[in-house]
């Protein structure tokens, strides 16, 4: 079984960074401080203009939080932390200067549509659906909420947090303003994704950073927001009726 990864290519001043896990992409906590820091240095490096960001395998995009880590929290400073893991990949894709491709294979659940909403231009297979399963398991979508409300607006996202059990297809989330195009082979994708990224290449950096900071505006709290929102998940993951769930889960 292959191990978990985050990695980094450039080439022609396209950064493409991956991510991997073999439980479907889902992401632990090591992984997320990675994922973060990988995307803050990419955005300091003045051999790069775009970012790609991407999963490694052809199924899954993200499975979203790591579940044997979710299993195991037993107080809410732990809860916090755990959780601000997503906090801080969304603030550093937020904050990074340069804009964000995202390359979405295939289904993204929880967590993972919150990374899929942060990047700056989302470009999808037909199999990418979505679910925010986090009342499932009796704790919400909140670290994610914010990037995920920005994109799909407050009806959409009540929607798919609320119906915690649906796929919602990648069709919605296109007509909703998550997906900017969506397309039916993963080979089309990857050539898609390819030929923005090279034509984004030849713009001005300077006016991407700031055409980058005005798609941002009215996020610059986000920091304690996504901290603050991570405090409620950490609490509410150590509820009874979340247990309780968990060992069902497991």
């Amino acid at each position: 079984m292959t191990e978990a990864y985050v990695k980094q290519e450039i080439n022609n001043r396209i950064a493409t960074i991956e991510f991997f896990h073999p439980a479907h992409n889902s992401l632990p906590g090591d992984i997320l401080a990675k994922l973060a820091n990988t995307i803050t240095e990419a955005g300091k490096n003045d051999g790069v203009k775009v970012i790609i960001l991407k999963s490694g395998g052809d199924r899954t995009f993200c499975a979203g939080a790591s579940f044997n880590e979710l299993i195991n929290i037993n107080d809410a400073d732990t809860g916090k932390i755990f959780f601000s893991g997503f906090a801080n990949v969304i603030n550093a894709m937020r904050k990074c200067p340069k804009f964000i491709i995202g390359r979405i294979q295939g289904k993204t659940v929880g967590g993972g549509v919150g990374v899929a909403a942060a990047t700056d231009y989302c470009m999808a297979t037909k199999f990418a659906a979505i679910k925010l399963s986090e009342l499932n398991v009796g704790i919400g979508p909140f670290v994610v909420g914010p990037a995920v409300e920005r994109k799909l607006g407050t009806s959409g996202f009540s929607q798919i947090a609320i119906d915690a059990n649906s796929f919602y297809e990648a069709e919605w989330a296109k007509q909703k303003g998550l997906y900017n195009e969506v397309y039916e082979t993963l080979e089309e994708l990857d050539e898609a994704v390819q030929k923005f990224a090279e034509n984004l290449c030849n713009y001005n950096p300077e006016a991407m950073k700031e055409m980058k900071k005005v798609f941002w505006s009215g996020t610059e709290d986000w920091d304690n927001l996504l901290a603050e929102r991570a405090g409620i998940s950490g609490k509410l993951v150590l509820s009874d009726f979340t247990k309780e769930t968990l060992k069902r889960f497991k």
